[in-house]
């Protein structure tokens, strides 16, 4: 989205911008999580955070230009779910998803900022990551998680069924791409105008 020429290495503000932009999105996150006290509502984890961590993201990815930054962004972000408890399983999908938002933004040259909403959309996937145990391993997950109680847990288990999986990887993605959209959106019209991109 800038006009900046591209450089060859890694340096210590992309690395600090880095952790500032992680540091937001896993704000939201926590802000947004408490929503999980009640199973119903654990699901819009899904639609509220990639909606509102459109404008963080294009304000990172406005900054980005060396290849490997939105994966290490990712893979942070899957450390911060192991340890608030939702184990290592988010880490491949952190993997996967900052893998094709990385591919996605340098083929734009790393100034378009069409790919860069498109990007946020995939990127979005990381949340996924915290719904594998509730979906693929809830027996195990809830015993050692039973003092959440016998009726938040059979909420939950009937909630997050093996068909919850693809719904909410495209509620990552749909409302992702909504989020970064609004983000541009947002950017243009208040951050660039103030010079702040």
């Amino acid at each position: 989205m800038s006009n900046q020429p591209t450089q060859n290495r890694i340096g210590g503000k992309d690395l600090i911008n880095v952790g500032i932009f992680t540091a937001i999105i896993f704000i939201i996150t926590m802000v947004v999580m408490p929503l999980g006290f009640i199973p119903v509502l654990m699901p819009l984890y899904c639609v509220i955070i990639p909606l509102v961590a459109g404008i963080p993201w294009m304000l990172f990815v406005s900054k980005v230009r060396h290849f490997g930054l939105i994966l290490i962004m990712s893979l942070l972000l899957g450390i911060c779910l192991m340890l608030t408890g939702m184990g290592w399983y988010a880490m491949p999908v952190c993997l996967v998803s900052g893998l094709i938002s990385e591919l996605i933004v340098k083929k734009g040259d790393y100034k378009s900022a069409k790919l860069d909403v498109i990007a946020h959309g995939f990127f979005c996937i990381w949340l996924f990551g915290s719904y594998i145990p509730l979906i693929f391993m809830a027996d195990e997950y809830w015993t050692t998680n039973a003092d959440y109680g016998e009726e938040f847990i059979t909420t939950a288990k009937n909630l997050f069924q093996l068909w919850m999986a693809p719904v909410l990887i495209v509620c990552c993605v749909v409302f992702g791409l909504i989020g970064g959209w609004l983000g541009l959106k947002i950017m243009k019209k208040h951050f660039v105008k103030a010079g702040i991109v």
